[in-house]
């Protein structure tokens, strides 16, 4: 009977996706004790690559596929343009599947679509990766890692902003500028919401340090949306005593800023407002939005280069671009 790397991975109590590092010599995110765990048991049980079909499925492939989930926000054409010019660079091209609007079904069989076109490697991008989605990865044994979105399971490398300094980052800039009472709008903090949830613990880091504790009244919960930055500023309501809000995206701050001036909140005048992303749309409206700017195409280059050489996790840059929508106190 033929031993698989199946075998190997129950045998030894790790996952498929160490199994196949360890014994490809692909990146480094386990532990050297994992690693001789895992080759030991392996010997013991005879296992034997498949080079074949691993070959025939990979290496001879010219083509990486691309898994994109719906956002709120309009940062994925970044990305997809930095895959793509880092694609061309290594003579291949992209299997772009569309995975849906929170649809886990129709994300299921966007993963299933490009495992069988034989690619090379798989990106994710703000895709939340379900169990029944990374068994089916684990299983097809391509390399894929998240981009835009980290994850705490180790069996998922992933390139992205780290989202706690994100947070950190523009609370901190605020502080900087005399602001003390600083809201938060339109984060998402659900159960499996890791980018939410590391951005609010930044913000929440930035004000201790500051000895401040933010009222309740402060944080704002949303999608990143639009509507979720006028829903936020109908609950400050027009007499928050808040001087500045950090928004959870660039469409939220465009939310907050169109809903103030119907209130008659002169941005930044009356209130201060600081957005996460920092793509174009901080650039037309007026104000325009001061953001923490997130390196999108970026992103998109390094994860090839990691389908390409077998590197894992690695948190890209941000930097603070000041346009017109802060004020200093």
């Amino acid at each position: 009977m033929t031993v698989t790397i199946k075998d190997v991975a129950q045998a030894a109590g790790v996952s498929i996706t160490t199994v196949s590092r360890v014994l490809s010599n692909k990146g480094s995110f386990y532990s050297e004790k994992t690693a001789r765990k895992v080759k030991k048991t392996a010997e013991k049980l005879g296992y034997q690559k498949n080079t074949a079909a691993a070959e025939l499925a990979t290496q001879k492939s010219k083509a990486i596929g691309v898994v994109i989930n719906s956002t709120q926000t309009n940062f994925s054409n970044s990305i997809i343009e930095g895959i793509q010019q880092e694609a061309n660079e290594h003579d291949l091209s992209a299997i772009i599947v569309y995975a849906g609007v929170g649809d886990a079904q129709m994300q299921h069989r966007a993963i299933q679509t490009v495992i069988e076109r034989s690619v090379k490697g798989i990106l994710l991008l703000s895709v939340d990766v379900s169990t029944d989605d990374l068994a089916l990865l684990n299983q097809a044994q391509i390399p894929y890692i998240s981009l835009s979105q980290a994850f705490t399971d180790e069996q998922i490398s992933y390139i992205s902003s780290n989202d706690l300094e994100i947070g950190y980052q523009a609370t901190s800039y605020l502080l900087n500028k005399g602001h003390r009472k600083i809201g938060l709008a339109g984060i998402d903090v659900q159960k499996n919401a890791m980018t939410g949830r590391n951005r609010l613990a930044g913000y929440e880091k930035a004000l201790a340090e500051a000895g401040i504790k933010p009222l309740k009244k402060w944080i704002q919960y949303g999608d990143y949306s639009y509507d979720a930055g006028i829903d936020a500023m109908k609950k400050f309501g027009e007499h928050s005593g808040m001087t500045a809000v950090v928004a959870a995206s660039d469409m939220v701050g465009i939310g907050l800023l169109n809903q103030a001036h119907d209130y008659g909140i002169a941005v930044p005048d009356d209130l201060s407002i600081i957005s996460i992303d920092g793509t174009d749309l901080c650039k037309i409206v007026q104000p325009q939005l001061t953001s923490v700017t997130q390196a999108f195409f970026e992103m998109g280059v390094e994860g090839v280069r990691a389908l390409e050489s077998g590197r894992t996790t690695k948190f890209t840059s941000i930097k603070i671009e000041e346009r017109g929508s802060v004020k200093p106190m």
